[in-house]
């Protein structure tokens, strides 16, 4: 049980709320989402035809005349890249490219460990013993203005390829800078990685589009994915195109990735890069073994292919042991209660390369920016991550006074600070995080409220999945149903996850909750709960069967379904055969008002004034019941609620209470 605050649509949904242009669990999701019928088709069935013009990106023709003249002339050229899995896919992809061209190009990761994020001097120094005369970075180098300098003096040409955020006009004196999200750029879309810009570049350089997708389409969908790229407009296409090769046509070592990671016949999406194929990738940068994440993009050989595939497995189990001896250590320094603004933690003790995912998980949990930093002597070096709608970017813009560098995203950024600085950076990055507006938004947000099992069949979930792929900007769809019965608690995988059985009304839900154990868990077999979850296909042995993955389960409030009920309201298809009382129920709550006369009450009084054993809920049934068949008046005013029985007269026949039209409509159920 997470505590987080839920937001729910008042009003659940059934099959009869839409118009049949598409299932209906689809065309909810699209009408949701913005997009419109006459835009649905082109959404769900991504082209090329969505691709822009490379050479309309700013920069990009004077990119393609410097590089076209090293080709030409045969000079040696460094690609210049970042440890990463966009940065690695990004120099992967363009190295392939221009060695494809006879060209001798360098490729350079730079050690996290040691060198850090971005363009260094000593590495231009070690590019120009080798006669380099052309660098060209990838998914970094936007921030490179002294470095752009310092080649420029030793005779060497920069031409910059990146996506992170620019400082308004204030660019490296390159030859060219190619950067969607440079304020001079009308390209129209600026949603791309590193690895996108990359790819624009070879499309522009070769002329022939749909060739450079045959070759380079799954390194796209990598890169793309991993750093959480918004997956609309032209990254949708590439992530799609780059699956489908993924898929029929990898390359060898992504192949053998695949084979060591994900269970046979099990179908790879975008989920299947974000948490299981980047973490392997990223852990080489991140333990300064990157070099083996680039053999592993390169390589031709299938048996050299296994080999680095099972050292990025065993780098990544290394990854994660690191990581929980540093998340450990970081919960325990911000201790109980936490702080109100942002986290900003040191130590001269943690490893440079797995911070960055333990400041993800700070962030999550106490719901506040978070930043990690190492420390090595008198500088440190840090990495940030947002919560909310915070804009860590300017943040960090905002308290540069106390900083050496800094750089990234609005959600994700590095820095760089002298150690005599720490304190002060903490107390003005708080100071600008408590004047700035923030919303206050719920952490839990479900598109749809689920009223009719109907909407949950197989062939709805089935045609939800004309949505993939799935990430940043295109969320699984969160969706909710209320009140169900959780009937079953099982532990799996060494009791770390929980497999769940729900039922709600005539109709039961298998569910899988991952990371959960029955420890964490706040309900019992027997709770009616609410359960926030994304629908999927559950493919095994030839057998599919709808499966919820749920994100998080709560104890039911049936307050709201009592106000709904009281009010005159019908409750949803699938929560009708919940609440048809029985006949002894029913007696049971008529010797109750028959004894008092009259009850007036609230909602919220609802918990005291049912009589034990009966729901909130089935008891305003009751009444409601007993005020269609004559035997009680009922009145609201304000959310105040009066019923009072009405007297019998002599000898006047017995109330059929089978006669109320309420009761009848319950028991049809989810028919």
């Amino acid at each position: 049980m997470s505590g987080k605050q839920w937001e729910i649509p008042y009003r659940p949904i059934t099959a009869a709320d839409y118009t049949g242009a598409y299932p209906p669990l689809l065309e909810a999701v699209l009408a949701l989402r913005g997009i419109p019928p006459e835009e649905a088709e082109e959404f769900l069935h991504p082209s090329i035809g969505q691709l822009g013009d490379p050479m309309e990106l700013k920069d990009m023709p004077r990119a393609v005349q410097r590089i076209r003249q090293a080709i030409d002339a045969g000079e040696t050229v460094a690609v210049y890249g970042d440890y990463d899995v966009d940065g690695i896919t990004s120099l992967c992809l363009l190295v392939s490219y221009l060695r494809s061209r006879d060209m001798t190009c360098l490729a350079y990761i730079p050690n996290r460990l040691e060198e850090g994020y971005g363009v260094n001097l000593q590495a231009i120094d070690q590019f120009k013993a080798a006669g380099v005369t052309l660098i060209i970075t990838v998914d970094c180098g936007i921030t490179a203005m002294d470095e752009v300098e310092y080649a420029r003096d030793l005779g060497i040409d920069m031409v910059i390829t990146d996506h992170h955020e620019c400082r308004g006009f204030d660019l490296p004196k390159a030859v060219a800078v190619v950067n969607p999200k440079r304020e001079d750029c009308t390209y129209g879309y600026d949603g791309f990685a590193g690895c996108g810009v990359a790819f624009k570049l070879v499309c522009a350089l070769s002329g022939d589009t749909e060739e450079m997708l045959r070759q380079y389409a799954d390194l796209v969908a990598m890169g793309t994915v991993a750093d959480m790229m918004p997956l609309l407009g032209e990254n949708r296409f590439l992530v799609h195109a780059g699956l489908t090769k993924l898929i029929h046509a990898p390359r060898p070592g992504l192949a053998a990735l695949i084979h060591k990671t994900l269970s046979p016949g099990k179908e790879l999406t975008s989920s299947s890069i974000s948490f299981s194929l980047a973490p392997r990738i990223n852990a080489a940068g991140r333990m300064g073994q990157s070099d083996f994440a680039v053999r592993l993009m390169m390589t031709k050989d299938p048996q050299e292919a296994e080999e680095i595939a099972q050292t990025l497995c065993d780098l990544n189990l290394q990854r994660q042991a690191l990581e929980q001896e540093i998340w450990q250590e970081a919960v325990d320094m911000v201790g109980e209660p936490p702080a109100a603004g942002p986290l900003v933690l040191a130590s001269e003790h943690w490893h440079k390369g797995i911070v960055g995912i333990t400041a993800s998980r700070l962030a999550e949990k106490y719901n506040v920016p978070s930043i990690m930093i190492c420390l090595d002597g008198e500088e440190g070096k840090g990495s940030c991550r947002s919560y909310g709608d915070f804009d860590l970017f300017a943040a960090l813009a905002a308290c540069a006074d106390h900083l050496k560098g800094f750089g990234g995203h609005a959600l994700a950024a590095g820095l760089t600070l002298d150690k005599r600085n720490l304190d002060a950076f903490r107390s003005a990055l708080e100071e600008y995080y408590l004047r700035t507006p923030k919303k206050d938004a719920p952490q839990l947000v479900c598109e749809l409220h689920i009223g009719d099992a109907a909407l949950l069949s197989l062939p709805c979930v089935e045609a939800l999945e004309a949505m993939e792929p799935y990430g940043s900007g295109n969320a699984k769809p969160l969706m909710c149903i209320t009140g169900a019965v959780l009937e079953q608690i099982i532990p799996i995988g060494g009791g770390k996850h929980l497999r769940l059985k729900l039922r709600r009304g005539n109709v039961s839900f298998d569910c899988v909750y991952f990371a959960h154990s029955t420890a964490d868990l706040e309900v019992a077999v027997g709770d009616r709960v609410d359960a926030a979850f994304s629908p999927q296909v559950n493919r095994y042995r030839d057998q599919n069967s709808v499966q919820f993955l749920i994100s998080d389960l709560r104890r039911t409030d049936e307050f709201p379904l009592c106000r709904r009920l009281l009010a005159g309201e019908d409750p949803a298809p699938i929560e009708r055969a919940d609440l048809v009382p029985s006949r002894k129920e029913l007696g049971v709550v008529w010797r109750k008002l028959t004894a008092a006369g009259q009850f007036d009450f609230t909602p919220e009084d609802l918990a005291r004034q049912a009589p034990a054993g009966i729901p909130p809920a089935k008891y305003c049934v009751c009444l409601r019941v007993f005020r269609e068949v004559g035997l009680a008046q009922t009145a609201a005013t304000e959310g105040h609620f009066t019923v009072r029985v009405i007297p019998r007269a002599p000898g006047q026949p017995k109330a059929d209470l089978n006669s109320s039209p309420f009761l009848q409509l319950l028991k049809q159920g989810n028919r």
